[in-house]
């Protein structure tokens, strides 16, 4: 515990995504990647007692999508009757976290190479530990970096 009485986090691992440049760090103490990625475009990582997941990826954005479309399918498709209790919409990024079901989520949104790449990830964990893992989004959020290709020039 660091002076403040919040869980410091010593161990992480980074997931390094060569196909679309982007990476993460993670916990290692708190995530874990029990099944091999079965695709290239990212991973998902359960919480050791397997009540919170950690999902990352990117991919093309084939459909030509807006920023803002994009926000508006996430809020129809997955977050229905979600009480939203931050939602910033920039240029190129948007954040949606709240709560629904008695699971709070977070998700960062990156569109990069002029929105022909789409960036996430997301981390959705029991209302009951969002002490906790409230400060594991924060912590993973400085340890993000979109992608932008394999060379970084958006390829």
């Amino acid at each position: 515990m660091s002076a403040y009485g919040q869980p410091r986090f010593k161990n992480w691992d980074t997931l390094k995504n060569q196909r679309h440049g982007f990476s993460i760090g993670y916990p290692n103490d708190v995530f874990e990647q029990k099944l091999p990625p079965t695709t290239d475009e990212g991973g998902i990582f359960f919480s050791k007692d397997g009540k919170a997941k950690l999902l990352v990826g990117a991919f093309a954005n084939e459909g030509g999508n807006s920023l803002a479309d994009y926000r508006e399918f996430l809020l129809t498709e997955h977050y229905a009757g979600a009480i939203i209790d931050y939602a910033p919409l920039r240029k190129r990024w948007f954040v949606l976290s709240g709560m629904r079901n008695g699971e709070m989520f977070y998700e960062r949104v990156s569109f990069t190479c002029g929105g022909k790449l789409i960036n996430s990830w997301a981390m959705l964990y029991p209302v009951a530990e969002r002490k906790m893992y409230d400060r594991v989004v924060e912590a993973v959020a400085r340890k993000y970096t979109p992608g932008e290709g394999q060379t970084g020039t958006c390829d």
